[in-house]
Parts: C-alpha cells; sequence; structure tokens
C-alpha cells in the first residue's frame, strides 16, 4: 500500500509543482507538463513487453529492482539541474511503475484466501488513491516552503521503507506456483470485454476531466480560488467510492465494474447537461470523482477472475490499456474544445464512457456458460 502511494504520487507531483520546476530549470510550463503526459505514455508502452521480459523471475526480485529503480530515479530527478535529466528520471520512474502494478496484484492478493482477494484490490486502490488526495496536495505544499527537489527526494525515502520490507518479508517463490498466478475463472472473451471497456471508459473520462478546471470557470461560472476546493472534493468523492466499492467487490465483482462506469457515464453527461448551474456542477463533479477510482479497481479484479493466461500479463495489459485511454481522452478533448466548446468535450466523454457501459452489458447479455473459456488443463488457477 505504501508502495501503491509513493508511486501514484511520484506520476502527479508535478502537477502541482509545475511552476516552481519551470522556474528553477528555466522551461516552459508546456515541457514541464510533458513530464506528466510522457509518464502516462511510457506506463501505456511499456506495460505489457515489460511483464513479459520478466515473467519468469520470482516476484520478490521484480518488486525489490522496482522499488531501487523509483529510490534511484527520485533521488536523480531531486538532484537534476537540467530538464532533460528530469525527464529521463521521470521516464525511469515510469518504467517501475509500468511492472509495479502487473506484478503487485497478483502478489498480494496471492498472500490472501480467494473470498477476500477484492478487498486486498481495493486496499491497494485506496493507497493510490490516497496520493491525489494526500501525497499530491502535502509535497505541493512543501515544495513551495523548501523547493520543488524536497519532496521528490522525500519519494526515495518511502521507495527505500517499501524495498527492505519486501527484500526482507516477501516470500520468494516461482511466479508460475504463486497463489494468484491463474484467473479462477479464465475467460477469452470477458477479458476482451473488460479490456475493451477500460479503455473506453479511460478516454471519456479525461476527454472531459483534462480540460475541467476551464470548464468549472467558464461554463460554471466558479471563481478561480474557488477551484481547488472543488478538486479537493473531487479527490475524496474519488478515495470514497475506491473505498465503498471496495467493501462490496468480493460480493458483486461482475455489477460492481458495471456500476462504476455506469455512474462515470452519468457524472459527465450530467455535467455536460446542468453543468451552467454551479449546485449541479457539484454534485456531478462528485458523482463523477466517486466512479473514477473504482472504475480501473474494479477492472483489475476482473482481470484476476477472467484472465486467459498468467494474470500478471493481463494487469499489464489493463494498465497500459487504461493509461492509452488517458492519453487519447486528453488529445479527443483538445479536438472537440475548438469545434464544440469545454461542454462538448464533456458530451463525447459521457457518450464514449456510456459505449463502455454497453459493452459490459453486451458482454454479459451474450455469454453462455462455458463460452470462450480456456479448456481445463488439470491445473487449478486459484491456486488452492
Amino acid at each position: 500500500m505504501l508502495a501503491a502511494f509513493t508511486f501514484n504520487t511520484a506520476e502527479n507531483l508535478p502537477i502541482g509543482l509545475l511552476e516552481l520546476i519551470s522556474e528553477s530549470l528555466r522551461v516552459s510550463l508546456p515541457a514541464v507538463g510533458l513530464l506528466v503526459t510522457g509518464y502516462g505514455l511510457t506506463v501505456a508502452v511499456a506495460s505489457l513487453p515489460l511483464a513479459h521480459v520478466v515473467r519468469s523471475v520470482p516476484r520478490r526480485h521484480v518488486l525489490t529492482g522496482l522499488l531501487a529503480a523509483l529510490v534511484v530515479s527520485s533521488l536523480v530527478a531531486a538532484l537534476a539541474a537540467s530538464y532533460g535529466l528530469l525527464l529521463a528520471a521521470r521516464l525511469l520512474t515510469a518504467l517501475a511503475q509500468a511492472l509495479f502494478w502487473a506484478v503487485m496484484g497478483p502478489v498480494a492478493v496471492g498472500l490472501f484466501a480467494p473470498g477476500v482477494r477484492g478487498c486486498v484490490v481495493g486496499a491497494l486502490s485506496v493507497a493510490g488513491s490516497l496520493a491525489l488526495v494526500l501525497g499530491v496536495p502535502a509535497g505541493t505544499w512543501l515544495g513551495r516552503r523548501s523547493g520543488w527537489p524536497v519532496p521528490v527526494a522525500l519519494l526515495a525515502v518511502l521507495g527505500l521503507v517499501c524495498l527492505v520490507t519486501i527484500a526482507v518479508l516477501l516470500p520468494t517463490s516461482p511466479p508460475d506456483e504463486e497463489p494468484a498466478a491463474y484467473a479462477t475463472g479464465p475467460d477469452v472473451r470477458r477479458f476482451a470485454t473488460v479490456l475493451t471497456a477500460g479503455f473506453l471508459s479511460a478516454t471519456g473520462a479525461f476527454a472531459g476531466y483534462t480540460y475541467l478546471v476551464s470548464f468549472l470557470g467558464t461554463v460554471s461560472g466558479f471563481a478561480p480560488g474557488t477551484v481547488g476546493v472543488l478538486f479537493a472534493a473531487f479527490g475524496t468523492a474519488c478515495l470514497a467510492g475506491v473505498s465503498v466499492t471496495a467493501a462490496l467487490l468480493d460480493r458483486f465483482p461482475d455489477a460492481a465494474l458495471t456500476t462504476a462506469v455506469a455512474t462515470e457515464a452519468a457524472g459527465l453527461l450530467g455535467l455536460y447537461a446542468a453543468g451552467a448551474h454551479p449546485v449541479a456542477a457539484v454534485l456531478f463533479l462528485v458523482l463523477t470523482g466517486g466512479a473514477l477510482g473504482p472504475v480501473f479497481m474494479t477492472a483489475q479484479n476482473a482481470m484476476l477472475h477472467c484472465a486467459p493466461g498468467r494474470t500478471d500479463l493481463a494487469l499489464a495489459a489493463n494498465s497500459g490499456a487504461y493509461n492509452a485511454g488517458i492519453a487519447a481522452g486528453a488529445a479527443l478533448g483538445g479536438l472537440v474544445l475548438p469545434l464544440a466548446g469545454v461542454r462538448g468535450a464533456f458530451l463525447a466523454g459521457g457518450l464514449l464512457t456510456a459505449g463502455a457501459c454497453a459493452v459490459l452489458l453486451g458482454g454479459r447479455l451474450w455469454s453462455r456458460p462455458g463460452a470462450a473459456r480456456l479448456p481445463d488443463t488439470g491445473r487449478d488457477r486459484s491456486g488452492q
């Protein structure tokens, strides 16, 4: 959980330190923004290939290596005196995170009984969500008072704590023999459905979310000083949504994913339709935030149930697709903006997310018992 918190904080911390980094390194704000977008694109592209490369390496060794990369890259970033070196350090962190989410999920849930694995996935997601609610704001506050390298260096300290703990305490076993190395019910069709829906929902969400500041100011009429409070409300709603969904994930794994995507669609379309009214804008903003975190979490959990091969490869594919959706959503919103304004970006996002919901519902309606499932090879894929 601490490693999940640290990685997600590292990913998003430059958002709060944009101006400080820009002034310190004498580069433009868009160049500093590339530290975030380039990070996401690296995760999208590298997740599955890296998971394939290390598929036979014991998970304890992989995780300690990833955390060592986080420690080194954070220290290099904190000491960077040039933009090029900072960007290189960020890309190293992104490569580590691309593999982290693929490996950590099966390792963590494999330490617990199958009946509570959804709660374990939820715990990791709660920690990741805390990065946006606590990690980034705290890092921004510290950076403004002590300089931006200080919170970046602090990430190295947190990473070192995680590295030592995992290196000392995590059991070592061949990856194929890990308890959660294979899904409980491999299903090729379900896997494709979840992967497609995850990509569409991420594209839809970030087609609007990328331009949320502009929407709240120009459409809803909020003062600039209020926008920060609204972002805090959005992050709090995200954390609450993840926490509530985590408690129900083991009982309703399929319904949790569909409900999260449908709620996200309702929030985005509600902002488009009624966002000009401040009260309605806040309500639909909270609704969208409450769904955004659970969408990725429930998709990750679904992969542990339906992955047609190794779960780490399936989780890597899901993480890559989701990050590709983030990049595609930001690009889509940018294309719609000059044509239909910022409200149009939320409409496009809401329709795409509604399409993701239709994909999930269609997959459930068209599936038949035993259809598209892998043949029984005699392996107990639950690890029991």
